[in-house]
């Protein structure tokens, strides 16, 4: 199965997702600033990487993990990643997309948009990396549906996505 954790960018909540997925971060404790600024992918993809899916790694089923980010285009993107995967001979329902924009907070979207959007990574950054940490929770809350769902064989090719919760 290809699973691609999807969000605005693709900079930040998906590749923390995806990362938590791989085990390469703790579900059980608050990563620090530099654990996450480890993470391949974290605040280095930019607006010419929408629409691409960006490969992590294979969780320990064999599943391909990806991260993408698919801007306002939310369905377009993934009708395209779609249709590619059918073009070249894959299976549609091999697919399923994860949206992690429900644990987005005020913190990452302001900080993502000063570091990626603006350049100005020395103001933004610090912003995103402490809303990422507020939002961690949130984001594994998502991982453990998703990785639920797959035990149980029931993940759908429709995007998997976790209630909002309160503002983090």
């Amino acid at each position: 199965m290809i699973i691609v954790y999807c969000c605005y960018g693709g900079a930040h909540s998906s590749p923390i997702a995806a990362a938590i997925h791989l085990g390469k971060l703790n579900e059980d404790e608050i990563p620090s600033d530099t654990e996450i600024w480890n993470i391949h992918y974290y605040d280095k993809v930019d607006s010419r990487d929408r629409g691409r899916t960006l490969p992590v790694g294979h969780d320990k089923y064999g599943n391909e993990i990806y991260v993408c980010g698919r801007g306002s285009e939310k369905r377009g993107i993934e009708q395209a990643i779609r249709s590619g995967i059918h073009l070249a001979g894959g299976h549609i329902d091999d697919i399923v997309f994860v949206d992690t924009l429900p644990a987005v907070n005020h913190l990452m979207r302001i900080g993502g948009f000063l570091s990626r959007q603006l350049k100005w990574i020395s103001w933004g950054r610090p912003l995103v990396i402490k809303g990422t940490q507020k939002a961690y929770p949130n984001l594994v809350t998502i991982v453990r549906e998703l990785k639920a769902q797959l035990d149980e064989g029931v993940a759908s090719t429709d995007i998997i996505t976790a209630k909002k919760k309160k503002e983090n």
